[in-house]
């Protein structure tokens, strides 16, 4: 009688700590797909901002970033391939550089999502085009984009930018190449941005350097390309 007691209590027991464990292991399922939601929701954003402002290789690597997290969601073979198109044509826009077609894509994107979250039970969670950003730290516009028409337009007048066989600057005054400055140990980011806030009074061939009359935005563009043409060099 006492085998048979102990018996049904370990039975019992052992039925109890697989429910226990069969609980944590949903859990977990749970929070990290939770996890994995909140990410993609994040790239989503970084995504629009990205293509918004025409940053293209932004938007190739969050495009990236939400592929692959899609990539792990168990979807039936029907919402699998709706959002795998959707990603695709946005795929096409980015490389493209179409931000029309970007525009449309990215809905189409947030529409597939909403559709998962419908047939999943959790149609409360409702994406749309974002209205603004939360990362203010973060700058969405192509950096060196900027910098390159910057360096062309104002600086390209004297300067060899990008010490190309047709990159000639129409002023003959001797000034050093970017190229030429950038490889110059003695030379750092910051010298170039003291440089380039000051007011060249006393800089260049008869002290005739022109002040570029950069916004602050523009000097750190200006210097990331500076530091793009060093890391370059370096390799």
């Amino acid at each position: 009688m006492r085998l048979s007691t102990l018996l049904a209590a370990l039975v019992l027991a052992t039925a109890s700590l697989s429910q226990a464990l069969a609980q944590a292991d949903n859990m977990r399922a749970d929070k990290a797909m939770s996890e994995l939601m909140g990410a993609l929701q994040l790239q989503h954003i970084k995504l629009w901002s990205a293509g918004r402002l025409g940053n293209w290789p932004l938007a190739t690597y969050e495009l990236n970033q939400i592929e692959a997290g899609l990539g792990r969601v168990a979807q039936p073979a029907g919402r699998a391939d709706q959002a795998a198109a959707a990603v695709q044509a946005l795929r096409s826009a980015v490389d493209a550089k179409d931000a029309t077609v970007f525009t449309k894509a990215y809905g189409d994107l947030t529409n597939a999502c909403n559709a998962c979250h419908r047939a999943e039970g959790y149609g409360f969670i409702t994406l749309q085009v974002p209205t603004s950003s939360p990362f203010t730290d973060q700058l969405f516009v192509d950096q060196l984009a900027e910098a390159r028409w910057l360096a062309r337009s104002i600086c390209g007048n004297c300067h060899v930018v990008f010490d190309k066989p047709n990159d000639r600057p129409e002023s003959r005054i001797p000034a050093p190449s970017f190229p030429d400055l950038a490889s110059r140990p003695s030379f750092s980011s910051d010298d170039l941005r003291q440089l380039l806030t000051s007011g060249h009074r006393y800089l260049g061939p008869n002290q005739s350097m022109p002040n570029p009359r950069l916004a602050s935005h523009q000097v750190e563009a200006i210097v990331a390309l500076f530091e793009t043409q060093r890391a370059e060099r370096a390799r």
